[in-house]
């Protein structure tokens, strides 16, 4: 009976351990990943601004280039404000040779 009662605790040690022990890799398999990413995430977050800024930079570009043409086309092209034309000079046309 004596041999029973060990071999019974034994097993509930050896059940009750394994399942600690899963626990444990478990947790310290999530508190190594999480270390991980928490070193990751300042680079990270500098990778992401370097981006939103080169974005930003190039929709600004654009807008001031389609603010540009639309002021000039608002404006007028440059021959609607220009003066008169210069008229053609008098012209001498030569005159019919003296008849026969």
């Amino acid at each position: 009976m004596e041999q029973a009662v060990i071999a019974a605790l034994l097993l509930m040690g050896l059940v009750i351990g394994t399942g600690v022990g899963a626990a444990y890799a478990r947790a310290k398999r999530g508190w190594t990943d999480y270390r991980a990413a928490k070193n990751i995430v300042p680079g990270a977050r500098r990778t992401a601004w370097l981006a939103i800024r080169a974005v930003l930079t190039k929709v600004g570009v654009i807008a001031l280039l389609l603010v540009g043409a639309a002021a000039y086309a608002a404006a007028g092209a440059d021959h609607e404000r220009s003066g008169p034309a210069p008229t053609p000079g008098v012209t001498h046309t030569p005159s019919p040779p003296p008849g026969r």
